[in-house]
């Protein structure tokens, strides 16, 4: 295996966003790209990123690959990579080798753990509401209801969109019409921890857009896409106890 990434930087801030998620890993090579699904200990929340092959200026590969790997490690490495960097990875026996070339060559050696992980598919559900909008509205949607709330609600109509909290006190609210964002959508609406939505919202590094797709009581899709470069969330719904 060789690989190479002249701009690894979206490689870099997709391994942070979902470090925050999950530690332990498996990282899937194969002839269409780089992959990973992961499942947060809660069994709450599932990540996913993909980087197709073609994204690469060098993918060498004899046989598929799968790379235990702790998201932390990887993640302080991935950091060093400077602006104009490239990266290199490779494997060789049960250590992962990370090249860094800039005005300095560097080299890293990460150890690959075995890890008793059952692998998992993004799973493929339809929705009823399919909600397009820029991520920078998301974001402050999120965090405005973070000051009131640990968890919010999504509600979906043919042409109108609304995020709501409600604390003891205080609430907030955010709605949106279909003139300012693309809304497909029947009837909808589903509870979420505001936990989790703070963590999924720093895709907004890598996407000027999301997809965020629900149904009633139903666990929701996030997607951040950029051109083929794909990192997706899935949360299960926050069912409150009477």
């Amino acid at each position: 295996m060789q690989l190479k990434l002249d701009n690894p930087k979206i490689l870099a801030d997709m391994v942070a966003i979902i470090s925050e998620l999950v530690t332990e890993v498996k990282i899937k090579v194969t002839k269409e790209g780089v992959s990973l699904t992961a499942i947060d200990p809660a069994n709450v929340a599932m990540a996913y990123f993909k980087i197709p092959a073609e994204l690469f200026s060098q993918f060498e590969l004899q046989n598929d690959e799968i790379l235990g790997i702790n998201l932390e490690n990887l993640k302080a490495v991935l950091r060093r990579c400077n602006l104009g960097s490239s990266l290199t990875l490779s494997k060789q026996d049960n250590l992962l080798k990370i090249g860094i070339q800039d005005k300095v060559k560097r080299d890293f050696t990460l150890a690959l753990i075995d890890l008793d992980l059952e692998e998992k598919e993004l799973p493929v559900w339809e929705f009823k509401s399919v909600i397009k909008m820029p991520s920078e509205s998301f974001v402050e949607v999120i965090e405005d209801c973070q000051i009131v709330s640990d968890a919010c609600t999504f509600i979906a109509e043919p042409n109108k969109f609304t995020v709501e909290a409600q604390g003891p006190l205080n609430s907030a609210r955010a709605q949106f019409s279909a003139d300012e964002i693309e809304i497909h959508s029947d009837f909808s609406t589903a509870r979420f921890s505001l936990e989790y939505l703070n963590k999924f919202i720093k895709g907004a590094k890598i996407s000027s857009t999301v997809s965020i797709n629900f149904s009633d009581n139903h666990p929701m899709r996030i997607n951040f896409p950029t051109g083929n470069v794909i990192l997706s969330f899935i949360l299960a719904p926050r069912i409150e106890q009477d």
